[in-house]
């Protein structure tokens, strides 16, 4: 297959977003016997949101990544900086009572943390805050979407209501009949926003070790045992499990609280002018769809749609053509298309569409569950749960911290996805059909 064919999937699956980074930093394994204040097992976006924040407390913070940073979803997603949840401010506030404002407050200025570290610490990583577009395909899906819109303009939130005039104005296509915009979100370029996240929190303080996957976590006294299959351990008071749609056979309970889905992503060559009229602000963009799909546009006019996929780590170009037929239809004064890139990242789902933290034992935390908004939502977890840790009281935690209650048949999650995928299609056709 040739370079500009090449998918990106495992093994190897930031190879190419590391041929357009400055730094090209290979983090070792950790091989020796090490102590800090924290361990953090995971070394995407939540572990090193948290290591650095633990960093700028003057904390001890050891970050362990399998693989290199940003391998997993963190490094390989749609580089969208949205600050939702599935949930607006009513369905939290009945799910959660008085505790929906804290996490209201939280999601809310989550894309503000994002950027402000990028501003704080100059993390070169394209960034651009153009906005989020909500899109719907019909009249009364537009309806719900200005109902939402009107939900966060009660909590001062700059959204604006958008009817079929105003979404061609915007998206540079007539297939949507409205949506809306939220004013605080933005882009950035994924692997090169978790580098530097990286390269922040070790210039504070922090270790990072790559290749080193923990194969034991174990009670020493007051202390965890954190070991590695490199023959390695770190010794700390506390853990955080960071691992999100890879969290696995270390932890299975933790693992079996969340559905392990692949989100599909492909993108054009560079566009160049050809592309102007296709989200002229710099927006981005999602469908309403169960099944979603999210386009943005990246440097050069590249455009980069995603949306759902196989269960399993994709292996040809087969595996993408529904995404590639997708962006065709949006846009078919620009087809046929010329596709460069296609990658994958595993996301993780929950039960309820909310993030999860747990507290399964003693010194033992795990945060996971992003529900495909893990840039935001992942950089301001680790802001609080640096906090949490760094031992501000547990009520001003914004996160609800929970059981772990595993999803019943969890062995059966590819059955699972494949028939919700099925039905939730079905379901698309459908209201679509209907106007």
């Amino acid at each position: 297959m040739s370079h500009r064919r090449h998918i990106l999937s495992h093994p190897d699956a930031d190879s190419v977003w590391r041929q357009t980074l400055p730094s090209n930093k290979n983090y070792v394994p950790c091989e020796d016997d090490v102590t800090a204040d924290v361990a953090i097992v995971g070394g995407g976006i939540t572990g090193l949101s948290t290591a650095l924040h633990l960093a700028q407390q003057g904390i001890q913070v050891c970050v362990l990544e399998g693989h290199q940073p940003g391998w997993g979803a963190s490094g390989r997603n749609g580089g969208q900086v949205n600050p939702t949840l599935k949930h607006d401010p009513a369905a939290l506030h009945k799910m959660l009572g008085d505790k929906a404002e804290s996490l209201i407050h939280a999601v809310s200025t989550s894309a503000d943390v994002v950027f402000e570290l990028i501003e704080q610490y100059q993390i070169a990583c394209h960034p651009q805050r153009a906005g989020w577009i909500q899109a719907s395909y019909t009249r009364a899906g537009a309806k719900r979407l200005h109902q939402r819109a009107e939900q966060w303009r009660r909590y001062e939130i700059p959204v604006e209501s958008l009817d079929a005039r105003q979404m061609l104005a915007h998206t540079g296509t007539t297939t949507f009949q409205g949506g809306w915009i939220d004013g605080r979100a933005g882009s950035v370029h994924p692997y090169a926003y978790v580098c530097g996240l990286a390269s922040v929190a070790e210039q504070l303080g922090a270790t990072v070790y790559g290749n080193s996957v923990v194969t034991e976590l174990k009670r020493t006294g007051r202390d965890w045992l954190v070991n590695t299959a490199v023959g390695g351990s770190v010794r700390a008071k506390q853990v955080i499990i960071a691992t999100n749609g890879y969290t696995g056979v270390l932890l299975p309970r933790i693992a079996s609280t969340v559905l392990a889905a692949n989100s599909f992503i492909v993108s054009t060559t560079a566009l160049g002018e050809q592309s102007n009229h296709v989200l002229p602000k710099g927006e981005t963009l999602s469908t309403a769809q169960r099944l979603l799909l999210y386009l943005r546009k990246g440097p050069g006019g590249r455009l980069l749609l995603g949306g759902r996929g196989k269960f399993s780590d994709p292996d040809n170009e087969q595996d993408f053509l529904h995404l590639q037929r997708a962006l065709n239809q949006l846009y078919p004064e620009l087809a046929p298309l010329d596709f460069e890139y296609r990658w994958a990242g595993r996301i993780a789902i929950t039960r309820d569409f909310l993030p999860h933290v747990h507290q399964p034992e003693l010194g033992l935390t795990a945060a996971l569950g992003y529900n495909g908004r893990g840039i935001a939502t992942g950089t301001v977890m680790g802001k609080h749960l640096a906090n949490l840790i760094a031992g501000k009281p547990a009520a001003e935690f914004p996160f609800p911290i929970s059981p772990v209650r595993k999803i019943p048949f969890h062995s059966l999650q590819r059955l699972y996805i494949a028939a919700g995928v099925a039905w939730f299609s079905l379901l698309d056709r459908v209201e679509w059909r209907g106007g």
